[in-house]
Order: structure tokens, then sequence, then C-alpha cells
């Protein structure tokens, strides 16, 4: 059981070491669908790939796309108004392309379902290796390019990187999934008065992450949604729970 659990486990704690950060962010600047939008557009170029191409260019297409869609959102942080209604958008439009697509192939579903929260059991553990290592390097990057840069500039390269970070989770998690880690233990953490808020969320993570794998082992139910699912209940009952205990995030 430990031996078919660990990669899932490990796999949910690289993806919550960068991504907490990312969630962090992405709730001070007030634009929640953010991961999703970009995410999604990450998996409009898999589904181009898939269908088109037969899986051929599959990262570089689903890069290519979310750094469009992050460069888009980038952009959008100009304007003075409606930027989050401009996201939601984003993101509707990227998944109606890719259910239009997959659609047409024969294996469609089974293929949205993927994109959307893949089964993280059977991930191989030299594809976590090698995501941990991208990790690492892309936030290497990311804090020497936020205290070296000011303005825009920074903006976008905040985007940049987040967008190639989050193409490596959707490949291996799916949108979903990478969603309700990067924004339920942000939030949960932004309520918790002592310590640190990025600890807070990494140990909050962690804690879900465990129930929801052992939850969807022994009841036999897909991984990538199980979490999912555990990750917005925690967070919902916090909102109702502990929002009082502060004023703004």
């Amino acid at each position: 059981m430990i031996e078919l659990l660990f990669p899932a486990f490990l796999l949910s704690i690289v993806l919550l070491g960068i991504h907490s950060y990312f969630g962090i962010e992405i709730i001070k600047r007030g634009i929640i669908f953010t991961d999703l939008a970009v995410g999604q557009m990450s998996a409009m170029g898999a589904a181009i790939s898939l269908f088109f191409f037969e899986g051929q260019y599959l990262y570089l297409l689903s890069l290519l796309f979310a750094l469009i869609g992050g460069l888009l959102i980038a952009f959008s942080e100009k304007k003075e108004n409606f930027q989050e209604a401009f996201i939601g958008l984003l993101y509707a439009f990227s998944i109606s392309v890719v259910f239009i697509i997959l659609s047409k192939s024969p294996h469609g579903m089974e293929q949205f379902q993927e994109l959307m929260a893949s089964d993280i059991l059977f991930t191989p553990l030299e594809e976590i290796y090698k995501v941990a290592i991208t990790y690492s390097l892309l936030g290497l990057l990311l804090y020497f390019s936020q205290i070296k840069t000011k303005g825009f500039l920074k903006d976008i390269m905040f985007f940049v990187i987040f967008s190639a970070t989050v193409t490596s989770s959707v490949k291996l998690a799916g949108v979903l999934t990478v969603f309700a880690l990067l924004i339920a233990p942000a939030l949960i953490s932004t309520y918790i008065k002592k310590g640190y808020r990025l600890i807070n969320a990494w140990i909050i993570g962690i804690l879900i992450n465990l129930i929801s794998i052992a939850v969807s082992y022994n009841a036999d139910l897909p991984t990538g949604y199980t979490i999912v699912m555990f990750h917005s209940i925690f967070a919902i009952l916090s909102f109702f729970i502990l929002e009082k205990s502060v004023k703004t995030v």
C-alpha cells in the first residue's frame, strides 16, 4: 500500500511547494480565476496536440498557449475594471475549445477527464523527480526576477514563470487538481494569524493531501478528483467558519 501511495503523495508535496506561493500571490492580487484560465489554456494546447498531431509537440503547444494566457492576464492588469470578468471569460473560451476539439476524438471524453484531473497514483517516480528539479529552478528564477525587476516587467516575469509552472503541473495532475492545490491551502492559511502564511499553506496542503489519497485508495475513487473535493471542502468550511478572523487578505 505504501509503495503505491508514496509517488502520489510525493507528487502532491512537489506541487504544493511552488503552487502555494503562487496561490498566496494570486489571492493578494484578487484574480482567483488566473490559475484556472492559464491551466485551461495549457489544456487547450494539449487538446490541439492530441487531436491534430497525435500527441506530438504536446508540451510545446501546452506551454505556448499557457504563455499566451499568462501574458494576456498580465496585460489585463493594466486595465482598471473587470479584470476578473476577463479572466473568467478566458477560462470559458479555452474550456469550450477543448471540449469542441475532443468531442471529435474517439477517446475525447477520457482525454478531457485526464486534462481536468489525472489519476496521480500511477505517476512514475522519475517524472516526479524531473518536475521537482524543474520547479526548483523556476522557483529560483521567480525569486530573483521579483527582487531584480520592477513595475510591468516584474508582472510579466511573474506570469511567464507562473505559466511555465502550470504547464508542467497540468500535464501531471490536471487543471482542477492544480487549481485546488494552488488556491485552497493558500486561502485557508490567510485565516491563520500565527506563523508564516506560506509554511501554514504547506502544512495544510500536506494534511489534506494525506486524507485525500488515503480515502481515494480505500474507497477506490479517482485520486485527482478526490484531492479537488477535499481541498474544496476544507477551504469552503474555512471560509464560512474563519472568514471573520481577518478583514483583508
